[in-house]
Parts: C-alpha cells; structure tokens; sequence
C-alpha cells in the first residue's frame, strides 16, 4: 500500500506527490466554503482519474500535526490487494436514518468485506439510527468507523462528496474486501463528570424533551451564562452528556447537541437518548483530553498486530466540541495521538459532528460524541492481488 499526502490552499493550490495517477481512493477535508465549489473536486478528478473520490466538510482539518481552516487536508492510497467499493445515499430527515444505512450495508455488503468508513450529514441524520441500520445488514463483526459532516460552530449546513462533488443531504461510505487489508480502531474521550446523575424521562430517538421531569433546555441554560445561551445550541458543545443503561453501566456514551427548540425546550443530540437511561453532564480538561486522544491511538495501533509494511495511514476524527473547548490547545490532542501513531505513519482527519467507531469495551460500532477516534489503514506484508 502508497498513502501520498495531499493538501490545498487558495495561494498554492493542491501540494503532493499528483503524479500518483494510479491511487485507488482519495480521501479529503475541508471547509463548507472551500468544498462548496466543484473546482476542488474537478481538480481531484484530473489529479486522480481511476480513484474512488470521498470527502466531506469539516470544522477543522487535520494534517499530522497541524489544525487548520484554510486548507483541505486529503490523502491518496494505492492499494497492493484490496478491492474497493462505494455506496451512497440521500438523506432528507433524520427519520430515515436507519433506512440509509441499510442501503449503504445492503451496497457494500459481500463475503470478503472486511471494513466500512463512512461520511455521513451531520445536522439531518440520527448516527446511532445509521450505525445501527449499517450494521444490521453486514454485522457488528465488520469494522465500522468514519464520522459526521461538520461546519465549524455555525450547524448551518454540510457537505458530503462520493465520486460527486460533495452536497447536503448525503450519507457516502467505501467498503475495503479481501484478507490483506489491516484496518486497526480506537475511541476514548477524556471528559470529567460533574452534577447529579439524571434520569432520561421524556425523549423521542435522539430528540430529549426532559431530564428528571424537567425540560432539558431548562438544566442546559442553569449551566451557561447569558450571553452562552444565546450562543446556543453552539455553546452546549463544552457541556456535553454522558449516558448510560443501567443494566450495563460499562457500555456508556457520550452525545452532543445539534439543535435545540426554545418553544419546546427540547434538544436534539446526534445520536438517540433512550428513555430510561441515566444522564450526566461533562466538562473537558485540556490534559484528560489530550490523554484520551493518546489511548485512542494506542487502541487502533494495537489492533493491527505485527508483520505490516509498506505504507500507512491513520484518520483522526475529533470531536469539534473539543476543540472549541481546547482552543489553540487542540494541537495537543493531535500530538498526543501522533506519539502513539509514530512519525512514520501520515496522519489525516477532521472536526466532526459525531464519531464513529466500534465501542471499547464491547466492540459494538457506536456513534461516539466528544471523543477522539482514531482508524489505522494497512495491508499485511507481502499482499499481492
């Protein structure tokens, strides 16, 4: 396997090795305004004429080290013995949620299916309904990881590209096959409880309208100052859920607000709140953080077992709640996953909406919030086609 870096800005244009023309799969990440235009898809194309093309819009990019805005951060892989296969689909409301990741399994479905990334809107979907609508149809057994569409702290709108320039509305994801291909996971957060433990006792899949009997909307805004509350449902990143079922108080996650509804006092999260649950709010430490990412790393590292070469590549898929939180600071998240990773692995990622990744204690595929996710790519040595 080759993993050639890519990256964009409006003063120099694309920057890598683009005599590559044979890659197989393309990955980048951008900003809304930078992929709005179909001139960065378009230049990809000519760049890469027999890849598969897959991106999305970011509230950050990721580029070994570095965070940055104005870039489009991307990589190009050249596979020695995998085969590769792209499904997509449309997304209108987060309703149909788990319909579209049974057509995304129902395409990439197949014996010798070995792992799944996927990108997915991330303000019109429900990720625990589309993880769950995936994995129904190819099994909990495949690895399944990628993230949500993300713009920045606006939630305006996102977009998502599969072999098209990239559009709202849209789930893409690409199937690896074949028994040569190592594909490592890893997902940890970092954040610190605080505040009582509350009941879920009013929700709707991932739309919560009370916490102990009281409107959510109302125990969000006790914990923001006035002029965060107006920044809603933005500022509600810092203060993120972690909940769990207490028949199985290991199995926890952590969820996120898209949306609120000050009529309804209602809030919309990423993935589904499930009635019953137990709910507590979280608060970020720049060091717990920082060592998340790092356990992270050592999670998808440690899966990849002994005897790869060749090239390899690691995704980063952050939570864009972190880094609003971490600031300048977010850099240290990133480092701390490229101690793990090695300086000889080339890493690209973004800020997303939601993460997904299989579960660290019950290697169930979740839809993660506010954690670090990391996927290691790889094929086994002396793969040959």
């Amino acid at each position: 396997m080759r993993v050639d870096q890519l990256c964009w800005n409006e003063t120099a244009g694309w920057a890598g090795d683009r005599t590559a023309q044979d890659a197989d799969l393309v990955l980048y990440f951008g900003t809304r305004e930078a992929l709005a235009c179909e001139a960065r898809y378009n230049e990809l194309c000519e760049m890469f004429p027999q890849a598969h093309i897959l991106g999305c819009s970011t509230g950050g990019q990721i580029r070994n080290d570095d965070v940055t805005d104005d870039e489009i951060a991307g990589a190009a892989l050249r596979f020695d013995a995998t085969q590769l296969r792209l499904a997509c689909e449309s997304i209108e409301s987060s309703n149909r949620s788990r319909a579209c990741g049974e057509a995304i399994g129902r395409g990439l479905k197949a014996d010798d299916l070995a792992g799944i990334f996927v990108l997915s809107d991330g303000l019109n979907v429900n990720g625990s309904q589309l993880v769950a609508g995936v994995t129904s149809v190819v099994g909990q057994g495949i690895p399944l990881t990628g993230g949500l569409a993300g713009d920045g702290a606006r939630f305006q709108e996102t977009l998502v590209g599969a072999d098209c320039a990239p559009r709202n509305h849209t789930v893409a994801a690409v199937g690896f096959y074949g028994n040569a291909i190592r594909i490592g996971h890893g997902s940890a957060g970092g954040w610190d409880e605080f505040g009582p433990r509350r009941h879920i006792t009013r929700s709707h899949g991932n739309v919560l309208f009370e916490l102990d009997g009281e409107p959510a909307l109302d125990l969000y805004e006790r914990y923001l100052g006035e002029e965060d509350v107006k920044g809603l449902p933005g500022t509600a990143l810092l203060f993120p859920l972690r909940i769990r079922d207490p028949k199985f108080p290991d199995h926890d996650v952590v969820r996120t607000v898209l949306a609120v509804d000050r009529d309804a006092r209602s809030m919309t999260f990423a993935g589904d709140m499930p009635q019953g649950w137990v709910g507590q709010l979280m608060r970020g430490n720049f060091d717990r953080l920082a060592a998340g990412a790092a356990d992270a790393a050592r999670q998808a590292c440690a899966k990849l077992g002994k005897g790869e070469n060749g090239g390899k590549l690691a995704i980063l898929v952050s939570c864009i709640g972190r880094r609003l939180l971490m600031g300048q600071h977010a850099m240290d998240e990133i480092e701390a996953a490229g101690v793990e990773i090695g300086p000889d692995v080339p890493r690209v990622g973004f800020y997303s909406y939601g993460e997904i990744s299989p579960h660290g204690v019950s290697g169930v595929c979740e839809l993660h919030n506010q954690t670090m996710t990391v996927t290691t790519i790889v094929e086994a040595a002396g793969s040959t086609p």
